[in-house]
């Protein structure tokens, strides 16, 4: 039966450490999860200039798998998330930080955290999940949350890239081959053209500074309350950071052709050929954990899992 709410849904999927880690990016290991959340906190950290004297949140930090790499690099990381289950799992994998403060969220709502209160905030592949209503209202929490010269990256599915809008129809004939007599899955993926998530972001009060939008995410980074000329050179900035921040069109195709592995369209044996054809860049090692994590969890699916070790 269609689980009713987010917490619902979200509990459901994280009983153990394990399946948490798989229903936050489909990590089915430990190692996979340190190696994409290693990329990723990459990606906010020169997103957001994250220093040492940073107090930073983290909207739907799930198990942990971002946090934990964010963590070293701040004065504290503050992890909020609607499922208890997450939160204990979090928890395990952080034992260890004294610097690392989790919250139960109870609603749409922040109310846990002071305003004007946070350096950086962010959000990644959380908002995707939401209600359009959810998502505003987060976004305003964020605006009530940071303090003036703040800055926010906020990520969701952009639908207006044709790799984004691949995915999106991945939604569609799920959607088409199921009992529809039920609800759609409440926590199911949705998806956003740029100008609209921009919109969203502004209405709320946050400053959209930039919006990389070439891949299948729309990667807004805002600032609260900022002049005419911090707006200047934090986008100066940003641009002379691009290729550390926006994801590339490799990763994207890659992001890709591993969504076809995890819905059956694609053995995982065919992607990895095909990676290892590619000459050396930072995405190959990454999808390479990433598509080997999907076949070492189902061996009964995809056959035998070969010995990588060598590689």
């Amino acid at each position: 039966m269609t689980a009713v709410n987010y917490r619902a849904v979200w509990d459901r999927r994280s009983g153990d450490d394990v399946a948490a880690l798989e229903a936050v990016d489909n990590s089915r290991s430990e190692a996979v999860a340190r190696s994409t959340g290693a990329w990723t906190a990459g990606q906010l950290r020169h997103a957001l200039s994250i220093t040492s004297g940073d107090r930073v949140l983290e909207l739907g930090c799930g198990a942990g798998r971002i946090g934990r790499e964010i963590a070293p690099h701040c004065r504290e990381w503050i992890g909020t998330d609607i499922s208890p289950n997450m939160i204990r799992v979090a928890e395990r994998r952080l034992d260890g930080f004294a610097n690392v403060r989790l919250e139960v969220l109870e609603r749409t709502s922040l109310s846990m955290i002071d305003s004007d209160s946070i350096d950086k905030a962010y959000t990644v592949a959380v908002l995707c999940h939401m209600d359009k209503e959810d998502l505003f209202l987060y976004l305003r929490e964020f605006a009530r949350v940071l303090k003036p010269g703040g800055q926010a990256y906020l990520e969701t599915w952009n639908l207006a890239d044709p790799t984004g809008w691949q995915r999106w129809m991945f939604e569609v004939e799920q959607w088409n081959r199921v009992d529809q007599n039920e609800r759609k899955d409440v926590a199911r993926n949705q998806f956003c053209v740029p100008e609209e998530f921009q919109l969203y972001a502004e209405r709320a009060g946050l400053r959209p500074l930039t919006c990389f939008r070439d891949s299948p995410w729309n990667q807004l980074i805002c600032g609260k309350e900022f002049s005419a000329g911090q707006v200047e050179a934090e986008r100066t900035r940003l641009a002379a950071e691009r290729d550390r921040i926006a994801y590339s069109p490799l990763f994207g195709k890659l992001f890709l052709d591993a969504a076809k592995v995890i819905y059956g369209e694609r053995h995982p044996s065919e992607v990895l050929d095909e990676i290892g054809q590619l000459p050396t860049c930072p995405e190959v090692p990454l999808f390479q954990t990433y598509v080997r994590g999907l076949w070492a969890a189902e061996p009964e699916r995809f056959g035998p899992v070969p010995d990588f070790s060598g590689d």
